[in-house]
């Protein structure tokens, strides 16, 4: 039997529009809140950075079962539970009902250049995340996944790491599953910035001419994001030439279009299905 979706009125401003967020991105009644572990952070990958990192680990956690692991670009943009995500809240929920298995998640925010006087050098986030190359993939292995694993069971099951962003982060979700597909195997790309990849979006060339790799790929974007009716660094052309790549290529792919412009509402709306739909068994 097909699914009977509920009707919505489609509206006719593609701007100015606002998602609803559904009941998995509030707290439940019953279920208990996961803890959330602090860490400031100094890099070796990225040497002069300093950051925050949290580690989110569900009340259902049980050390004698080595959980799952989802790594969140831009950090507490992603855990706020005042924010539009809200991911934290959110795996607590689907977690208790068993929805998804018991995953830890890892909020690691941007770099900041200690040293650096000029607020704008200090920000080290587009060298990160724009980059294509290994370089946050190898921070991340390296550096913060063995720190996880000092204080918790992941499992090595690869089809159980995924990585999640929006904007730059989302592009840089996408290169480190990109890169390390012997790890993260779940990748999730909200608004993703791949027009400003340095030297341009590889990305439709690139999967076309290589082997498909083992990922499941989840893409969100919008009919009003940045330039998009402009034929250069067009964020929503971007987005559609990657989507269409990875089709032709025969990848396991979501890609969801909504309204609205370079947000992260649309990406908290759709947070719990977008995780249901990311860590399914099958």
């Amino acid at each position: 039997m097909p699914e009977a979706l509920p009707y919505r009125p489609m509206p006719l401003d593609l701007d100015d529009v606002r998602y609803e967020h559904g009941p998995d991105s509030s707290p439940r009644p019953g279920v208990a809140a996961g803890t959330t572990i602090e860490l400031p952070w100094r890099s070796e990958v990225f040497p002069g950075t300093i950051r925050t990192i949290w580690i989110h680990v569900p009340a259902a956690y049980d050390p004698d079962e080595p959980a799952g692991l989802l790594v969140f670009q831009d950090g507490w943009w992603y855990l706020d539970p005042e924010g539009e995500i809200r991911a934290g809240i959110v795996l607590d929920n689907l977690v208790e009902r068993g929805e998804i298995p018991v995953t830890i998640g890892v909020f690691v925010d941007p770099g900041v250049v200690e040293a650096a006087e000029d607020p704008t050098l200090r920000k080290n986030r587009n060298v990160e995340y724009d980059a294509f190359d290994n370089r946050y993939g190898r921070f991340l292995l390296e550096e913060v996944v063995p720190e996880v694993r000092r204080r918790l069971a992941i499992t090595d099951d690869a089809e159980r790491w995924g990585i999640v962003g929006g904007s730059s982060g989302g592009n840089c979700a996408v290169t480190v599953g990109w890169h390390f597909p012997e790890r993260f195997r779940r990748v999730l790309g909200f608004v993703s910035s791949f027009a400003q990849i340095p030297g341009g979006n590889p990305y439709p060339e690139l999967v076309r001419a290589t082997p498909r790799k083992p990922l499941r790929i989840l893409l969100q974007a919008a009919h009003r994001d940045l330039h998009w009716n402009e034929p250069d660094h067009n964020w929503l052309a971007e987005n559609l030439r990657v989507a269409a790549a990875l089709v032709e290529a025969g990848y396991d792919l979501r890609f969801v279009l909504g309204d609205g412009g370079h947000s992260p509402n649309h990406a908290g709306a759709l947070m719990p299905d977008a995780l249901r739909w990311l860590l399914r068994e099958r």
